[in-house]
């Protein structure tokens, strides 16, 4: 296979671990970050600790900023430093790459196409737990790794080549057709669990017998916004999911929350209110969860 050459804006949990896996099937992963990251990076590497693929080091290269062509770029940065961060990334550097984005919620590829052309850029989902528990060292503990890639501007076949690349480096990936249907079918799961993880304090297991009530009308409000977006909306596979998790998951907004970092409160809450009110979707449930997270200072 062909070497690509591949920038990961942001090498934490999800962009750590893909930077490692890359790296370790032989395409050059270049990371943009901090410069005590850059630093780290340059001397030891991306350390990955994984039960689904082993305990490894991968050598990469790291910069502050873009500065060398690349075929594309993964963005594994959080919403709240999506503005930021794409100073890593000048419009110009970029040139032909894809650009590739990871986060949640689904406004942001519309951020994204007004600082990269539109016909480049290709969101993307990922269901993993992972972790950057140090600079360059990271820890997967989900034993899996799922990524859907789409995009309704960018050509197929560069669609489809990338996923083979992710393929075969470790993510089982593949290309869906229908860009907001596949970033609501995140949306509408990770929502319920974002929301009230983070504003109960409490793990998966407690919310989904503790608040059980309030969890199946959450569901059900989200799904309903899915469905008026163009996305899946089927409530009783969302809380069989649930169900199957173990009790003590976390979501990863509870743990920023935990952590005294920002949240993604307004990419995943806010933009699940906004898409209600557009489409003119009652989501009760939602607005007061929201509006008390707000209150407690997130």
């Amino acid at each position: 296979m062909t070497e690509l050459r591949v920038a990961i804006l942001g090498p934490g949990g999800i962009g750590g671990l893909l930077a490692g896996l890359l790296s370790r099937a032989g395409h050059r992963a270049v990371c943009l970050a901090g410069e005590g990251t850059v630093e780290t990076l340059r001397a030891d590497g991306i350390r990955v600790r994984s039960g689904l693929y082993g305990d490894f080091t991968a050598p990469v290269q790291a910069d502050t900023v873009l500065r060398e062509p690349v075929d594309v770029c993964l963005v594994g940065v959080k919403h709240t430093s999506l503005d930021s961060a794409r100073q890593r990334i000048p419009a110009g550097a970029l040139g032909e790459a894809l650009l590739v984005p990871f986060l949640n919620g689904v406004e942001h590829p519309g951020v994204l196409r007004e600082h990269h052309r539109a016909d480049l850029v290709a969101p993307a989902v990922i269901r993993v737990e992972s972790t950057r528990v140090a600079p360059g060292v990271i820890e997967h503990g989900s034993p899996f790794a799922e990524i859907d890639l789409t995009s309704d501007t960018v050509p197929r076949e560069r669609v489809e080549g990338l996923a083979e690349v992710l393929g075969a480096a470790g993510p089982t990936t593949r290309v869906l057709a229908g860009e907001s249907g596949v970033l609501w079918a995140k949306m509408s799961f990770l929502a319920p669990f974002a929301l009230l993880t983070t504003r109960y304090g409490l793990p998966l297991g407690e919310v989904r017998t503790r608040y059980r009530d309030e969890l199946v009308a959450l569901v059900e409000e989200a799904a309903a916004v899915s469905r008026a977006c163009g996305g899946p909306g089927d409530p009783g596979q969302a809380l069989g999911r649930y169900d199957a998790f173990p009790a003590a998951t976390k979501s990863s907004m509870q743990r920023d929350a935990e952590a005294g970092r920002p949240v993604e409160l307004d990419a995943i809450g806010g933009a699940l209110l906004r898409a209600a009110d557009l489409q003119g979707v009652k989501v009760p449930v939602a607005a007061r969860l929201v509006e008390e997270l707000r209150a407690a200072g997130h």
